[in-house]
Order: C-alpha cells, then structure tokens, then sequence
C-alpha cells in the first residue's frame, strides 16, 4: 500500500513538474516570438524608413528634373524656330539684296549697251496705211526687217544695229493721210499753224541715254512739227545730240540751228544727210560716219 501511494506521488510529482516545464517554455517561447516580432518590426520600421526617405526626395527630385527638362526642351525648340525665322529671313534679306543686286547689275549693263538712244520719225509709221499697201508704189514707204516704215525709219534702224543703240518712234496720236502728197500738204499746213501735233509715244528713261541721234525728214525746209513736239517735251541738256536726215536734196536746211535752239545745253553736233532714193542702200555710208564719230 506504501508502495502504491509513493508511485501515485511520484506520478504526480512527476506531472507537477511537467505542468511547469510547459509554462515556462511557453513564456520563453512567447518571449521569443515577441523578441522575433520586434526584430522584424524594426526591421521592417527600418525598411520602411529606408524606402519612404528614398521614394519622398525621388518624387521632388523627378519633378524639378522633368520641368526644366520640359523647359529645356522648350527653350531648345523656341530658339530652333527663332534660328528658323532668323535664317528665313536672312535668306529673303539675302534674296531681296540678291535681287536688287542683279537688278542693278542690268540697270548698268542696259546703260552701258543702251547709253545711245536713236529717235526718229517716219511717215510710214504714222501714216494710215492699208494692210494691202503697195510698197512699191511709193519712195516713201520701205519694207524693213519684217514691217513697214519709212527712209527715215530704215537709216535709223542701221545706226541701231552699227552702234547698240536703242530705238524710239515718234508717233503722233492722229496719223496722216495714207499718201505722201497729202501728207505733205498737211505737214506745211501744220509748219504755218505753228501746230504740235498730241504724240502716242513717250520717251520715259531718257536719263539712262548720253547720246541721241534724231531723224527725221526734210518737209517743206524744216521738221515735221511732230519732231518739234518731241523737242519740247524732253530735256536734251548735257546730252550730245546728232542729227540725220533724209531728203529729195535739200539736206538739213536750216533744222540744225533749230535744234540748237530748242536745246540750248545740249551738243548738236553736224549730222548725217541722205537722200531719200539711196536710204535702202546706205549701210556703207552709215558705218563710215558712226566710225569717224567714233561710235562704230
């Protein structure tokens, strides 16, 4: 019985110290647990306030990045359009300049090729000719590189082609009878009116012109008044002017005097007769008087 009872003691016993090994090890293993869960809290805290310090400067630190980056860019692409403009309109500046230069640059060729200007007046040009006009049939009217005109009209257009000068027609607004007889006769109405028949012609640049060949037929011992006309609506001053006329054998008359006249400053210099029946055959003639004038 003793021994039955110190075995239940000992069981017990034996159960007592198991029961008190379990709440210790469970406090330990609490302990433990809580020890772990504050390692890992601050572990976590830890990388959490690793992360959170590095995200929140990042976003400020992008932003400003990306801002003047936009800005850059910005700045980059205004500047670019402005060098587009610049340069746009450097290049018109440069056109416009270009431009102006080869402008120029015909304005003196022209002046040098074209300082000599030769006007005249021609019946056939201001008469009112039919289309089916028989040349033929009058002295007066001479078929002329491709058109009509008249002696005048042919003598002048050899000076042109010897000298590189420019060419002007005298032409009056109310043409004249379509035969030279009646012409004539209204031409010597016109010298004792003293008329200035209106001109369909206009000479515009006559600055560009140092020297001026005039032509013109003898009528009546004098100018057609159309010429006259002309006369008075230029400036000849400073110019050199020569004359050259086409006549049945009367010459100049006294028509150089009466240029000097009308044209006080300007040269007048002697000038060129030649008679109306040989105006078609004076090429010779022309180029020996152009050479000793030193123009050919």
């Amino acid at each position: 019985m003793k021994r039955w009872m110190s075995l239940l003691l000992a069981a017990v016993l034996a159960l007592s110290l198991a029961g008190c090994s379990e709440e210790q090890s469970e406090p330990e293993q609490t302990s433990a647990q809580t020890e772990q869960q504050q390692t890992e809290e601050p572990e976590e805290t830890q990388q959490a306030s690793e992360t959170e310090p590095t995200e929140e400067p990042e976003q400020p630190e992008e932003q400003p990045a990306e801002e003047p980056a936009a800005d850059e860019e910005q700045s980059t692409e205004e500047p670019a359009a402005d060098e587009e403009q610049s340069a746009e309109e450097s290049t018109e500046t440069e056109t416009e300049q270009s431009t102006e230069g080869t402008a120029e640059a015909e304005s003196s060729e022209a002046g040098a090729q074209s300082s000599i200007l030769v006007a005249y007046f021609s019946y056939a040009e201001n008469a009112a000719l039919p289309d089916d006009v028989d040349a033929s049939a009058s002295a007066s009217i001479q078929p002329w590189n491709g058109a009509l005109t008249g002696n005048t009209g042919v003598v002048a257009d050899m000076i042109a082609q010897a000298t590189g000068a420019d060419l002007f027609s005298i032409r009056t607004v109310e043409q004249y009878p379509d035969t030279y007889d009646a012409t004539l006769d209204q031409g010597q109405q016109e010298q004792s009116d003293g008329a200035r028949p209106e001109l369909a012609t206009h000479l515009e640049n006559l600055d560009s012109y140092d020297t001026i060949f005039l032509g013109f037929p003898n009528w009546w011992g004098d100018m057609p008044m159309a010429v006259y006309t002309f006369l008075d609506e230029v400036d000849l001053s400073g110019k050199t002017v020569i004359p050259f006329v086409t006549s049945g054998g009367s010459g100049f008359s006294n028509t150089i005097s009466t240029i000097q006249e009308m044209e006080p400053q300007a040269t007048v210099q002697e000038g060129l007769s030649i008679g109306a029946s040989s105006a078609t055959g004076a090429q010779q003639q022309v180029e020996s008087w152009l050479s000793e004038l030193g123009l050919a």
